[in-house]
């Protein structure tokens, strides 16, 4: 087990530098960086050189780190310009954004089962099971989260009548 002064020398003299190797693969060096430290003091032996190890795992990290923010960041994308899953008609389309913008406000436990239903294409079933809670619950945080974006964006309902 490696003693709290060797780490915390490893630290000084090679979490700043680690972090700006990191910079150049993701967006969060710092995490990576701590992640790479939590690792080495999980070792049962330190390695023999302990920089060159570090590097290595920060290097590994960052590329991972970098891989799934890009990822992500496309499925999101790709989700936030499906636009058309929300036009009733030509002349009263949507905009991606505005849609995008409004379901970022809603609670966590409304915006999930819409995106999980309308992108993900899961059933209230299916999405019960993920957050954990009946089919039912998933539908009524559905219908909810769907409810709220309609008055957000100022949407009539088809199937309701407005008041």
């Amino acid at each position: 087990m490696m003693r709290p002064e060797r780490l915390a020398h490893l630290l000084d003299r090679y979490a700043a530098a680690l972090e700006l190797y990191a910079r150049q693969w993701c967006a969060v060096p710092e995490d990576v960086v701590q992640e790479a430290f939590l690792k080495l003091v999980q070792q049962a032996k330190e390695p023999d050189n302990a920089a060159a190890w570090l590097y290595r795992v920060v290097r590994n990290g960052a590329i991972s780190a970098g891989r799934s923010a890009r990822r992500r960041q496309q499925h999101e994308a790709k989700a936030a310009f499906a636009a058309d899953w929300f036009s009733v008609d030509e002349s009263q389309r949507l905009d991606a954004a505005t849609v995008t913008a409004a379901l970022s406000h809603l609670p966590d436990d409304q915006r999930e089962p819409i995106v999980a239903h309308l992108w993900g294409g899961l059933t209230f079933e299916e999405i019960g099971r993920l957050m954990e809670s009946s089919a039912a619950t998933a539908f009524r945080r559905y219908d909810a989260g769907i409810g709220d974006l309609r008055r957000r964006l100022q949407w009539p309902c088809p199937t309701k009548p407005t008041a």
